[in-house]
């Protein structure tokens, strides 16, 4: 790849990202994360449900000169999740890294939530990651002796206000990562998760957010900043290096700061 960055071990590993699509020419976590892997030398499997939108991505970073291949798949199927894994498997002989990056948002309290919502959200939230882990992590010890996994959680896991059935979902997370750091450090896998603040996405984008709505976004970091997917994207490469070799188990807070200042009452939209 023309201009291959350090590549803090990465270079010729191979990484699944869920979630690595996003719309049009946008710039979502999961796109993010693949291009900078790319970028440092990793081939790279873009997963996303639309495959158009992974497509879009490997698009992008064969572009650059990357390696990359796309695959349709809901990862909250079993059936889909252990095919993604084949797919990296048979198209690269060999599976290093895991970027779990999909996920969904609801509001309301528990009084307010539908039942099947709450499923729904605890099915693609959390369950998708116990999924993807569960046949990435054997495919990782049998054709690399180890890798590394990040899960995506949200600030919300952290202060919740609103969005119970989302934050408890995310807070999930942050325990499933703690649990698989534990049982499998002796499988040389290292699992940490990333907590991102307000972060301007496609997913968020869509919904029109308006420019008062994105200035409080702004004022409640204290850098005064909004983020970006290349934000969460380059967290997720730093815990997925060798830059990270010390570092398991492990819940990095990438959100300019917001957790640290009073909520508004807006919502930060995660």
């Amino acid at each position: 790849m023309q201009g291959v960055e350090d590549d803090a071990g990465l270079a010729g590993k191979v990484a699944l990202i869920s979630g690595g699509g996003a719309a049009g020419e946008g710039i979502g976590n999961g796109r993010a994360a693949a291009i900078l892997l790319a970028r440092a030398g990793t081939k790279v499997l873009v997963a996303d449900r639309d495959l158009i939108a992974a497509e879009r991505t490997v698009e992008m970073i064969r572009a650059e000169g990357g390696v990359a291949a796309a695959f349709g798949g809901d990862v909250t199927n079993e059936t889909d999740c252990k095919r993604l894994v084949e797919a990296a498997l048979d198209r690269f002989d060999r599976l290093d890294l895991l970027d779990n990056n999909v996920g969904i948002g609801s509001r309301g309290s528990v009084v307010e939530e539908k039942a099947e919502q709450y499923r729904r959200v605890m099915q693609v939230n959390v369950e998708s990651m116990f999924l993807l882990s569960k046949y990435a992590i054997p495919a990782m010890i049998k054709t690399a002796r180890g890798g590394a996994i990040v899960n995506i959680s949200s600030i919300s896991a952290l202060r919740p206000r609103g969005l119970t059935t989302y934050s408890t979902s995310k807070a999930a997370v942050i325990g499933l990562t703690r649990a698989m750091a534990v049982d499998h450090g002796r499988d040389n896998i290292r699992v940490n998760c990333i907590c991102p603040g307000p972060m301007y996405t496609p997913m968020v984008y869509a919904r029109g957010m308006s420019e008062a709505a994105r200035a409080r976004r702004a004022r409640a970091s204290v850098l005064k900043l909004e983020g970006t997917g290349w934000d969460v994207g380059q967290a997720a490469r730093f815990l997925l290096s060798d830059h990270a070799r010390y570092i398991t188990g492990q819940v990095l807070v990438v959100d300019g700061g917001v957790t640290l200042q009073a909520p508004e009452r807006e919502s930060q939209d995660q």
